[in-house]
C-alpha cells in the first residue's frame, strides 16, 4: 500500500491540526484534524478492497523465430458482484509497459487487449503479471496488486537452410573408423522374443542353447550422430553492445540451423553448452517446464563468466564419445582454446569449428581442424556445403 503525495500532505495537516487544536484549545482545529485523519483512514480502507478479477492469456504463437511476428491476447474479467471503480491496470511485456483499460469494469463483464510481443532479439520474453492499482476517490492512497501468472514467449534464433549432411562413420572391432554410406545395418545385441517379432530375426542357435527364443537387434552403424558444442563463455565473445554480443547471436543461429537440418534429416543430434545453462523457465502454474528442446535452450542461452569451462566440456566429450561428428561454435575469443577441441579428433572422426565475428581469419591448419570463419549465421550456412571433411 502506498500513500500518494496528496495523502501524505493531508496526513501531515491532520497531525498539525490535531496538535494545535489540543495545545491551544481550539475545537475547530481539532475537528478539522480529525476529519483529515478520517479521510486518510477511509481512503486506506477503500484501496485495501481487493477486486475479484480473472486474467487469461493467449500467445499467438508462443514460440517464434527472431524477427517474426508474435502477439499476446489478454482477457480480464470482473467476477465480483460490486462495481470495480477507479481501477488502473498495466501489463508488463519484457521491458515494456502496456496499459489495460479496466476502469469501471462492471461485474460479469470482461475487456480484451491484444498487443505485439517484441521479437527483435533472441531470448525468452516474460509477459505479465497484470498489475492492477486500486485508488480511493480522493486519490490519497493507491494499492497495486499482481494478477495472473507470467507467460514466457520463446524467441528462437534465425534458422538458415543447410543442405549438406555428414556421412556416417562405421566403427570396427579393432577401432578403425571408416566413412560408410547410409543403410549399413549391423548386428548389435540379442533379446528375448516378444509377441509380434518377425520369426526371421530369431537367432536359432542361441535359442537352442538357452532354451527360449532370442531375437537379433540390429543397428544402423552408418547413421551419423552430431554433437553441437556452443561456446557461451563471455570471454569467447568480447565486445558487448547494449548487452548483446553479435558473435554469440551468430553462433546461436548456426547451432539452430544445424539442429533443424539434423531433425529434418532424421539424424540424432545433441546440443551442449560449454558453460552452465541459465535457470529453468517455469510454466504459468509455477512448476518447472521439464526437459526443454534444443531450440528452447538456444532461446534461453546466456553468456557465462566461467572461462575454464571449455576444459570440463572437452573432457566429458572425450570420455563419453557422444557422437561421431563434433561441431564447435565459438567467437573470436575462443580461438585460443582450439587446442582442447583439436585433442578430440581421436574420439570424433569429424571435427568442424565455426568462428564468428573475428577481425582476422583463423590461421589455416589451427590444431589440425577444419575451421569456418563467418561474419554471421547466414555466411556460415552459405559455407557449410563446402565443408566436406565428414
Amino acid at each position: 500500500m502506498g500513500i500518494t503525495a496528496r495523502g501524505v500532505g493531508l496526513l501531515v495537516a491532520a497531525v498539525v491540526l490535531l496538535a494545535a487544536g489540543f495545545r491551544f484549545a481550539y475545537p475547530e482545529l481539532t475537528l478539522l484534524g480529525a476529519a483529515a485523519g478520517a479521510a486518510v483512514g477511509y481512503a486506506a480502507l477503500v484501496a485495501a478492497w481487493r477486486p475479484r478479477l480473472t486474467v487469461t492469456r493467449r500467445a499467438d504463437p508462443d514460440r517464434v523465430a527472431r524477427g517474426e511476428p508474435a502477439s499476446m491476447t489478454l482477457t480480464v474479467r470482473n467476477t465480483g458482484r460490486l462495481r470495480s471503480a477507479n481501477l488502473l491496470a498495466e501489463d508488463r511485456c519484457g521491458e515494456r509497459i502496456v496499459p489495460v483499460p479496466v476502469l469501471r469494469l462492471r461485474p460479469g463483464r470482461d475487456t480484451e487487449v491484444r498487443y505485439d510481443v517484441p521479437t527483435d532479439r533472441r531470448g525468452v520474453v516474460p509477459v505479465g503479471p497484470l498489475r492492477v492499482t486500486r485508488r480511493d476517490p480522493l486519490g490519497l492512497v493507491a494499492l497495486a496488486r499482481p494478477y495472473g501468472a507470467t507467460v514466457p514467449v520463446w524467441v528462437y534464433p534465425r534458422v538458415h537452410p543447410l543442405t549438406a549432411v555428414p556421412t556416417g562413420a562405421g566403427r570396427s572391432l579393432d577401432g578403425r573408423v571408416d566413412g560408410v554410406p547410409h543403410g549399413s545395418i549391423t548386428f548389435d545385441s540379442l533379446r528375448e522374443y516378444v509377441v509380434g517379432d518377425e520369426l526371421r530375426r530369431v537367432h536359432w542357435r542361441t535359442s537352442a542353447r538357452v532354451g527360449e527364443l532370442m531375437v537379433r537387434e540390429n543397428v544402423d552403424t552408418s547413421l551419423p550422430r552430431l554433437v553441437v558444442l556452443l561456446d557461451n563463455r563471455a570471454a569467447a565473445h568480447p565486445g558487448l553492445v547494449g548487452g548483446v554480443a553479435e558473435s554469440f547471436e551468430s553462433a546461436c543461429e548456426a547451432a539452430a540451423s544445424i539442429v533443424t537440418a539434423a531433425h529434418r534429416a532424421d539424424l540424432p543430434v545433441l546440443l551442449l553448452l560449454v558453460a552452465a545453462e541459465p535457470p529453468q523457465v517455469t510454466t504459468p502454474d509455477g512448476e518447472g517446464a521439464g526437459a526443454l528442446g534444443p531450440l528452447d535452450r538456444l532461446a534461453a542461452a546466456e553468456l557465462s563468466g566461467d572461462g575454464a569451462a571449455v576444459r570440463a566440456a572437452t573432457t566429458r566429450l572425450r570420455q563419453d564419445r557422444l557422437g561421431d561428428t563434433l561441431i564447435f561454435l565459438t567467437g573470436p575469443g575462443g580461438r585460443d582454446d582450439l587446442g582442447h577441441v583439436g585433442a578430440l579428433r581421436g574420439a570424433y572422426p569429424s571435427v568442424v569449428v565455426g568462428v564468428f565475428g573475428a577481425a582476422e581469419p583463423t590461421p589455416p591448419g589451427t590444431a589440425g581442424l577444419v575451421v569456418v570463419d563467418a561474419a554471421d549465421g547466414a555466411q556460415f550456412a552459405a559455407e557449410w556445403d563446402g565443408v566436406r571433411r565428414w
